[in-house]
């Protein structure tokens, strides 16, 4: 005799199968590794500080005349 099973939690079963099919997939396509998080971080503060360095000092603005 074939074994008894509920629709319902097989269809369940198989949604949350597929939903973490396309969760892998997505995670492979998407995500950034670490060490490239990483360079862009320390790029963003290299360029913040050299363009802090090309600014002109406005603490006197008096003195510009």
């Amino acid at each position: 005799m074939a074994e008894i099973i509920n629709l319902r939690m097989a269809r369940k079963r198989a949604a949350r199968q597929a939903q973490s099919e396309k969760a892998e997939a997505n995670r492979a396509l998407h995500s950034v590794p670490s060490r490239e998080r990483k360079a862009a971080r320390e790029n963003d503060a290299k360029a913040a500080t050299r363009l802090e360095g090309h600014l002109r000092d406005q603490s006197n603005p008096q003195a510009q005349d």
